[in-house]
């Protein structure tokens, strides 16, 4: 296979992932379709056969732990500048109200909308989902860890901002507000300030 053509297989697959992307965000996993998912990425729809043979959930497992992973490494390049671990945590969340806002308050987290979605009826995309989210609190967990935090709590804390930023997340959305994000911010902070100081 020549490079061009290598080349050209791999953009096709990546927008087939990206268009994917965008679409699980705004519409969910189950209210977007394969034929949807083509004409969004300009691809020929037996391309999207060609890269994930295993059909939707194939490629909605792509689209989750791609997903995940460009959202660690976002978390990890804002939270890291920043010595003071409580602070970096309720700046984090005024950064994720002004993505929500620009997002016209559609979720900015695939990975959220399929886990709610499907956790209770599709185990691979569960399982997928899941240790996305495992990852992202073990990333928090031991910037937390490095700040001072003892390990153990370190994890729990971790857990608990993932947790107030995706509830967040869905209340800003019903509410078409910010303001859900920024608040679940001070209290994101605040559990963090308190295990800093226990």
């Amino acid at each position: 296979m020549s490079d061009s053509k290598g080349t050209s297989t791999r953009d096709t697959k990546q927008r087939i992932v990206t268009a994917c992307t965008e679409l699980f965000r705004r519409s969910g996993y189950t209210g977007t379709g394969m034929k949807q998912i083509a004409e969004a990425a300009g691809a020929p729809f037996g391309s999207l056969y060609h890269f994930f043979p295993g059909g939707k959930a194939q490629l909605g497992e792509e689209v989750i732990r791609t997903s995940g992973a460009v959202h660690l490494g976002l978390v990890a390049a804002l939270l890291e500048p920043h010595a003071d671990r409580a602070a970096a945590t309720c700046d984090f969340f005024a950064a994720a109200a002004d993505t929500l806002s620009e997002l016209d308050f559609a979720d900015p987290c695939p990975v959220a909308t399929v886990a709610l979605e499907v956790a209770g009826t599709n185990e691979r995309l569960r399982l997928a989902t899941s240790q996305v989210f495992d990852s992202w609190i073990e990333e928090l967990a031991a910037y937390y860890a490095a700040g001072g935090i003892p390990r153990p709590v370190a994890r729990e804390t971790a857990s608990s901002v993932i947790a107030l930023l995706e509830g967040a997340f869905m209340l800003g959305r019903a509410a078409r507000s910010t303001a859900p994000v920024l608040a679940a911010g001070k209290a994101a902070a605040a559990v963090v300030r308190a295990a800093l100081d226990g």
